[in-house]
């Protein structure tokens, strides 16, 4: 943020390009909470005890972290699933640093003049959003072309190498988890079977363990980007507030025709909106503002699990593994209303069967 505010005062243009999704929102917004402490540190926190790094309390397991974000941050708690360590950890370690419960410092952001349910007001003045988008068959194409490219520049012998120095020992000891650290990344889980092959395993299944790893990364590599244009949708274009940057879109389906399609149009909105005038380019209209998903708790005792969020909840209830339960729980009851009632049930039975 200060190299951005520095140019800013130099009297010129920051423009940030890539970085994950939710990196882009807190460089807008003023969404994040800074504690002002190094964590990991020896110091102590506001509350007088000494600080715990988020990694450290994350070991303690989601149901323990879970409890004890119950005493201190009910609402919080309230709102987070019992096994999303990450997440809870850090709303303690929030709370351990400041003093303050996690909960209660976000609705002071989000109480902000120009801030909304998502977060605090924007940070910076009149920014604009160039959304890059293209045809999906274009997009799906290249990206395979990228994971090829990858492959060819020695993608798997670096995952083997990090596997042996890193992973191997992880999985002989049951502690590996592809939902923490690097590990997350794209690449890594979807060739595990072949990393992990036995040695006595012969060259053909080998081979074949490394197509079905190649072939999941492509398509793991196209669900992200799909993932990618809908947030860019439900924060952008959907997002319920007025204080949104216009998004404008570029097409870049076909990139041998860049300047004129991209670069040209670009520059000329950028000349525009710093002079303060209309661009000839219209930004993306906005797609219609959704009601926000409240991250309400439910508890699915059928299925025994904790759901959060009324749309998940809705769709956990239209699941074909709660319909089964639904449905298993009826006969279950049909059975015990039966046997409650033997007599009445022989008679249905009388009646149903004809003697002869």
């Amino acid at each position: 943020m200060w190299y951005i505010e520095d140019m800013h005062h130099r009297k010129k243009l920051p423009i940030i390009v890539g970085g994950t999704n939710y990196y882009i929102e807190s460089i807008l917004w003023n969404v994040l909470i800074d504690t002002g402490v190094n964590q990991g540190s020896d110091t102590e926190s506001e509350n007088g005890g000494t600080p715990e790094s988020k990694g450290e309390l994350e070991k303690l397991g989601g149901p323990e972290l879970h409890r004890r974000l119950k005493e201190v941050d009910p609402d919080m708690a309230a709102i987070l699933h019992p096994h999303d360590a990450r997440k809870i950890a850090r709303s303690l370690q929030v709370y351990m640093d400041t003093g303050v419960p996690h909960s209660r410092l976000l609705e002071e952001q989000r109480g902000q003049d120009g801030g909304d349910c998502l977060g605090g007001p924007l940070r910076f003045q009149n920014p604009c959003i160039f959304w890059l988008h293209y045809k999906m068959n274009a997009l799906d194409e290249r990206l395979d072309k990228r994971v090829d490219q990858m492959l060819s520049l020695g993608l798997i012998d670096e995952l083997r190498d990090f596997h042996l120095r890193f992973n191997e020992k992880m999985i002989k000891e049951s502690s590996q988890d592809y939902q923490h650290g690097i590990f997350q990344s794209i690449g890594f889980k979807e060739f595990h079977e072949y990393l992990t092959a036995k040695e006595n395993m012969s060259q053909e299944e080998r081979e074949k363990l490394k197509i079905k790893g190649v072939e999941s990364l492509k398509q793991a590599t196209r669900r992200y980007a799909r993932k990618q244009n809908k947030w860019v949708r439900n924060r952008f274009l959907k997002r319920p507030s007025s204080n949104v940057p216009p998004v404008y879109g570029l097409d870049v389906t076909d990139v041998t025709d860049w300047e004129t399609t991209v670069l040209t149009p670009a520059l000329e909105i950028l000349d525009c909106l710093q002079k303060g005038e209309q661009p000839s380019t219209q930004p993306i209209r906005a797609e219609g503002v959704e009601s926000r998903n409240k991250r309400s708790h439910h508890m699915c005792d059928l299925c025994e699990k904790v759901i959060i969020g009324d749309l998940e909840w809705t769709a956990h209830q239209k699941s074909k593994n709660h319909l089964h339960q639904v449905r298993k729980r009826r006969k279950a009851e049909q059975a015990s209303d039966q046997d409650t009632n033997p007599t009445e049930h022989k008679n249905v039975i009388d009646r149903q069967v004809p003697v002869l």
